[in-house]
């Protein structure tokens, strides 16, 4: 009897197993990326299925539920190229490390689809790219489906100089996913709030000056500023060449790294003694102390006080103070570069254009005739001084070149040899302030310009939360040293333990 009765289970056994129902749309928008890398490896999940489930949080999340507005324009073909690589998967295998996985891109990228890269602008809305950009290809080469445009502060935050950060004309306010009258920082703001919100397990963000950053410490998420040239800026709306950098978003260290090396043109060379740490010895990392706003924020202190302790006993040796002496001359001497290169970069970009205005002069006319719907908040302060540049030959640019960039670069060389250093680490942000479209901005903490200005690399990593709302932490290091910063990300980031995820709170005291 008992072996009779073993002979039906193993009969019945497919049938049960078929029956069982497989994860929900929400079981697999929770699932960590390399557990949800294996499965689609192992064919257990199809790029399909994880595509859909990604599309419906979206449509749950951002458009209705606390409508985080992150996303401003889904892909129309995201199912049907997740079904493409599925066929290949089964004729072939994977076709990438990436493959069936969805990222998110921000709407200021070139994609050859049906998605315009309209950097968030009414005026760009019909804007559609005839290639991909080259980060772009290298997503799809890796067998990404690309999920998404990502909304954004428009024209990356360079139009006004009271503009609102992740507001855009064309996508609206996008909002901090921890508490939703927050302001969820820019320009990357829509990327960020995507992989805080789990619309997608990665997303791709650009930075000039703490677009990465900032809007990865405000949203409690990972972001990495690439060392200048190591992600190719070809096919995305420029701002300036001398700072202008893709960078990958992700909620872990480890998820990050492996989306930059998927959009690095070059490899970035690991130390000779690396390996997967387990803690900081051996390490010198200089303490930045006069990063911009020190000693404004009880908050933003407390929370450092408690990131470079939690470094320290992790064994690093901690080289305090740092000053790093970016002042005011500095940064105005890099608003002239950003100024004289925006103007000469979107000249060349829209050279051309039929869909859109084909030059800075006549976007601004676009803007003033349409100025009700693009300009009800604020202006475009940046685009007419940006306009009333000469070229590169000016020698005032070149002087602003030489007192912003080089001198930087210079001082952090200098600091880097003194001391020693193997990294700076520096408070990101601030708790976000309440979005406030009549006053605009009210950045507190910045250290974004240390590598901005320098092109040097930097990996922003959620440190604390201080009254519902995420303060990161920022490591600074040599150029092409990304893999030193991830090391020390990576360490940092297990000793910090797990970090509490959004609960999209409607407000909380200031």
């Amino acid at each position: 009897m008992r072996i009779r009765n073993l002979v039906l289970l193993a009969a019945l056994l497919p049938y049960a197993l078929a029956a069982q129902p497989g994860p929900t749309d929400a079981q697999i928008t929770e699932l960590p990326l390399e557990t949800l890398r294996a499965r689609v490896a192992s064919g257990t999940l199809s790029a399909e299925r994880v595509t859909g489930a990604f599309l419906e949080r979206i449509a749950q999340v951002d458009d209705r539920g606390p409508a985080l507005n992150a996303i401003i324009a889904t892909n129309p073909d995201a199912l049907p190229i997740a079904r493409a690589l599925d066929r290949r998967f089964a004729a072939e295998g994977i076709s990438g490390p990436l493959h069936g996985i969805p990222v998110i891109v921000k709407a200021n990228i070139d994609t050859a689809d049906r998605m315009a890269t309209s950097a968030g602008s009414v005026a760009l809305a019909d804007h559609f790219a005839a290639a991909d950009a080259a980060v772009v290809a290298r997503l799809r080469s890796a067998g990404a489906v690309i999920l998404a445009k990502a909304n954004l502060s428009e024209w990356a935050n360079f139009r006004s100089t009271r503009s609102t950060s992740g507001w855009s004309s064309l996508g609206g306010q996008t909002r901090n996913p921890y508490v939703l009258d927050r302001n969820p920082c820019g320009s990357s703001s829509g990327s960020a709030v995507a992989v805080a919100a789990r619309l997608a397990p990665l997303a791709v963000g650009t930075e000039t000056d703490g677009s990465i950053m900032c809007p990865a410490g405000t949203n409690g998420v990972v972001g990495i500023k690439p060392t200048l040239g190591l992600v190719s800026q070809r096919g995305i709306v420029p701002l300036a060449a001398s700072q202008d950098t893709a960078g990958p978003f992700a909620r872990t260290v480890r998820d990050a790294a492996l989306l930059l090396g998927v959009m690095s043109e070059r490899e970035v060379a690991a130390r000779p003694d690396s390996r997967e740490r387990r803690d900081l010895r051996g390490l010198r990392l200089g303490v930045v102390r006069d990063y911009a706003g020190a000693g404004d924020s009880a908050a933003v202190e407390a929370a450092y006080t408690q990131a470079l302790a939690l470094l320290q006993n992790a064994g690093a040796q901690l080289v305090d103070p740092i000053l790093v002496q970016a002042g005011d001359d500095m940064r105005a001497a890099e608003l002239e570069v950003l100024l004289y290169e925006f103007k000469a970069g979107l000249n060349a970009y829209l050279e051309g254009s039929v869909s859109a205005p084909a030059s800075l002069a006549a976007l601004i006319r676009f803007n003033a005739e349409h100025a009700t719907q693009l300009m009800p908040y604020f202006g475009q302060e940046l685009f007419l001084a940006a306009e009333s540049k000469g070229t590169l030959e000016d020698v005032e640019y070149r002087n602003a070149v030489t007192a912003s960039t080089e001198r930087m670069r210079s001082v952090l060389q200098a600091l880097f040899a003194e001391h020693d250093l193997d990294a700076l680490v520096a408070p990101v942000n601030d708790r976000a302030w309440r979005i406030d479209w009549s006053n605009g901005d009210r950045f507190s903490v910045d250290s974004a310009s240390i590598a901005a200005i320098s092109g040097y690399p930097s990996v922003a990593v959620p440190a604390a939360i201080v009254a519902e709302l995420p303060i990161g932490v920022a490591f600074i290091g040599e150029p092409y040293q990304e893999s030193v910063l991830i090391e020390i990300a990576a360490v940092f980031e297990r000793i910090r333990g797990d970090f509490p995820e959004p609960r999209f709170l409607d407000s909380v005291p200031e």
